[in-house]
This record gives C-alpha cells, sequence and structure tokens, in this order.
C-alpha cells in the first residue's frame, strides 16, 4: 500500500492545497475535494496576502474582551459580534474569555511564532521551485495615528524581539523613509523586517497548476454529506453526487469543518469572523511595504500595480452578506493614515467577503483526532491562513506518513475542546 496510499483532501484553500503539495511529495495518490464550483474563490482568494510573523500573539489576548465590548457600540468600528442567542456563541465566549490567561497567551505565542517563521522559509522555497506568489520580502509597517497605539505597539514590539522576532519603532521621519511611494500622516509605527506579502490569487493558482503536474486530481461542487466510518476507521465521504473512498482523509473547509466533523463526533468549535476586502485597480500612491493601519485594524497589501484593502472582524454570521458600515468604517479609516485616499476613489470598487475560522483561543487545529485513526484535521486559521499555510501543508504530510512533526503541535490539539 505505502507509495499509493489514497488522500482525500476536503477543502481547496491555501491549507487544503498545502496539505495536498505536502503528500503528493511523499509518494500519495492525491484528490482534492471542493464544495464550490470550479471558479468561485475562497476565503484565502481575496485576504490581505501577508505573512506575517510579527502576528505571534492569539486572538484571544488579556484587554481584548474590553476592548471588543467598547466596539461593540459603533456599527462601524473593526470588531463586531452579531448578537443572537446561540448556545454555541456563548460556549465559544467563554472559552475565549479563559484564554486570555496569560500563560495560556505566552505559550500560544511561542507556537505561532515558530509556526510564522517555519512557513516564511517554505514560502521563500517554493519561490525558487516555481510557485509564483510575487513575494516580496520588504517587511511590514504598524501605522499608528496616536501615542497611545504607538506605546502599545511599542510593547508588543518589545515581546517580538523576545521571542526572537526582529522590530524596531520608529518615528514619523523614519516611518515616511521607509517607503517614500506613500504619504503618510501617523506618529509613528513599528517596522517588522521579516514580515512579507504575497499575491494570494496567484499563489492559490500556482499551487493548483503544481498539484496538478505533480498528478493530483480535483473534484469541484461537491458537498459534503456524510461519513462512512467504521469501529474508529473512515472509509468513504458522501458527497450530494456520490461517494469518494481514500485511504486517508484531510480535512480543511475552513469554517465549515465545526459542522462537517460533528457526525463524527469531534468537537472543534469556530465561529466565522467575516472580513472584507476593496481592491484598487490604479491606486493614487502605491507603497512598497505592506502595513496594517493600526487603530483601525485594516491591512493595506500592494497586489502587483493593485492596491488592496482589508478590515473588520465581524463574528457569528455563517453568510456573506456585507454589512455597509463595516465598509464604512475601512473606508473612513483610510485617509486618516494615507491622505491621498478619497472614499470617492472606490465608488464602484466590488466588495469582496470571506469567512475566516476562527477558534476560541485564536489558535488552529492540526492533527489526528482521538478515535479515529485515518482522518487528519487541519483548520481553524482564523486570519492567518495565507501565513502559517505552507507549514501546516508540511506538518498535515509528515502526519500522514508518520514521521515525528517538526512543530509540537500540543497546542493545535484537535481535542483540546472537547468537554
Amino acid at each position: 500500500m505505502g507509495m499509493t496510499k489514497r488522500v482525500l483532501i476536503i477543502g481547496n484553500g491555501i491549507i487544503g492545497l498545502s496539505s495536498a503539495l505536502s503528500a503528493l511529495r511523499r509518494g500519495y495518490d492525491v484528490t482534492v475535494l471542493d464544495r464550490n464550483a470550479e471558479h468561485i474563490e475562497n476565503c484565502s482568494f481575496g485576504n490581505s496576502g501577508m505573512v506575517v510573523p510579527s502576528h505571534f500573539a492569539p486572538l484571544a489576548q488579556p484587554g481584548v474582551i474590553s476592548q471588543g465590548l467598547r466596539w461593540m457600540r459603533d456599527p462601524e468600528s473593526p470588531f463586531y459580534v452579531q448578537p443572537r442567542l446561540s448556545w454555541d456563541l456563548m460556549k465559544w465566549g467563554m472559552r475565549f474569555y479563559m484564554a486570555t490567561h496569560k500563560d495560556q497567551v505566552t505559550a500560544g505565542s511561542a507556537f505561532l511564532k515558530e509556526m510564522h517563521l517555519a512557513s516564511r522559509e517554505l514560502y521563500c522555497q517554493w519561490q525558487d521551485e516555481g510557485i509564483d506568489c510575487s513575494l516580496a520580502t520588504r517587511g511590514l509597517l504598524m501605522l499608528c495615528k496616536s501615542d497611545h497605539g504607538l506605546e502599545e505597539e511599542a510593547e508588543l514590539a518589545h515581546r517580538a524581539r523576545e521571542l526572537g522576532i526582529p522590530a524596531s519603532v520608529l518615528d514619523s521621519q523614519e516611518t515616511a523613509a521607509l517607503d517614500p511611494n506613500i504619504t503618510m500622516t501617523v506618529r509613528g509605527s513599528v517596522y517588522y523586517p521579516k514580515d512579507c506579502h504575497l499575491n494570494p490569487g496567484q499563489l492559490i493558482a500556482s499551487l493548483r497548476s503544481k498539484i496538478d503536474s505533480l498528478g493530483g486530481k480535483f473534484v469541484y461542487g461537491e458537498h459534503v454529506v456524510g461519513w462512512d466510518e467504521r469501529s474508529g476507521s473512515l472509509r468513504a465521504v458522501r458527497t450530494s453526487k456520490g461517494e469518494f473512498q481514500a485511504d486517508e482523509f484531510v480535512l480543511s473547509t475552513g469554517v465549515w469543518s465545526d459542522g462537517m466533523s460533528r457526525p463524527l463526533g469531534l468537537k472543534i468549535p469556530m465561529q466565522p469572523g467575516k472580513g472584507y476586502s476593496l481592491t484598487l485597480p490604479d491606486p493614487v500612491e502605491l507603497p512598497k511595504v505592506c502595513s496594517i493601519l493600526v487603530e483601525s485594524k485594516v491591512a493595506v497589501t500592494p497586489i502587483g500595480s493593485s492596491l488592496r484593502f482589508g478590515g473588520t472582524m465581524q463574528l457569528g454570521e455563517l453568510n456573506e452578506s456585507i454589512d455597509p458600515r463595516r465598509l464604512s468604517g475601512i473606508l473612513k479609516s483610510i485617509p486618516q493614515y494615507m491622505p491621498k485616499f478619497k472614499s470617492s476613489h472606490f465608488e464602484g470598487i466590488e466588495p469582496w467577503v470571506g469567512l475566516r475560522p476562527v477558534s476560541p483561543d485564536g489558535l488552529p487545529y492540526i492533527g489526528r483526532p482521538k478515535g479515529l485513526r485515518n482522518l487528519v484535521v487541519a483548520t481553524g486559521h482564523a486570519m492567518m491562513g495565507v501565513s502559517l499555510g505552507p507549514i501546516t501543508g508540511e506538518l498535515v504530510g509528515q502526519i500522514l506518513s508518520g514521521e515525528p512533526t517538526s512543530i509540537d503541535l500540543e497546542h493545535a490539539s484537535v481535542d483540546r475542546f472537547r468537554d
């Protein structure tokens, strides 16, 4: 069996594709199954395309809940929870609160740092191997409008350096000198030289064509409706159109993974974190370095000759409807940092919406769940799917082949929320 083991990967985003590549390189027969038709893009496609060792701190952190509650009162704020009576959402919120404990955050930060840096290295290797995504290794600027924002970012930069991630605090002149292409009105910034940005659409297309060239198969438009499981082993996945048998299964369907795995007795709690992006094809200025507008939590990424602005975290709605107030919040914040941009520049620009899979502690789920010997779960990366994609795929390949994993996955345990 060894060399021709059949691996079925469910999910065609960055995590599924990275896992497929890793499995193919280990000699497996790989099929990628996706619920969408071929040309419908997933959560990986319209995101900010950043590779961010700077984002080592998990989403669940001390102080984040009180900040979130303040933001809840403002419909244009970067963060919003859709209020509704839901036992799942309440349990998720309690777990989130418990995950903000300092020791847990410290352990999670060390794990995420290791993951991001390993992923960055793999992106550089991929680039050398012809998986092209226009990787730009020019760093990231955390742009701060206020003294308070700069103080908080400087504190985070100090923690980054303690973890071995280089970071420098810059005043407004030093910030301007670092990227003279763009006019900025900021108090200062923190510069993370190890961060990178890429073109997510090009990355996905390039990965698909590499998988194709290695003999991987794609099946589109197949909605998983059930599993054929017998005594701790999966035999097949049932879809709307039929059945797919395999020796190994990889579940990487983002925010849908929770519901999809429940019939198997798994609990991988996630809430959809809705985010938006707007891409200007011909921006009035084009920065060389990607950035985050700190106080308004907006990401700014040059992608070829266009410029993408992405933001908001709207928790709790599993649909792709667009809330104009959220978009308005993004558009109002941009000129405050980059005064050459006006809201009118965005007229007629179609907003993109994506649902990020957010776990209660802000860490992904990677590994084999107890009691199922031939399933690997790889999901729950929140806003970090693109940044953590390559290393997650590599870890999935290692798990499939029984190798020891190159990173300790204790903090990403699939079973950590089984009550």
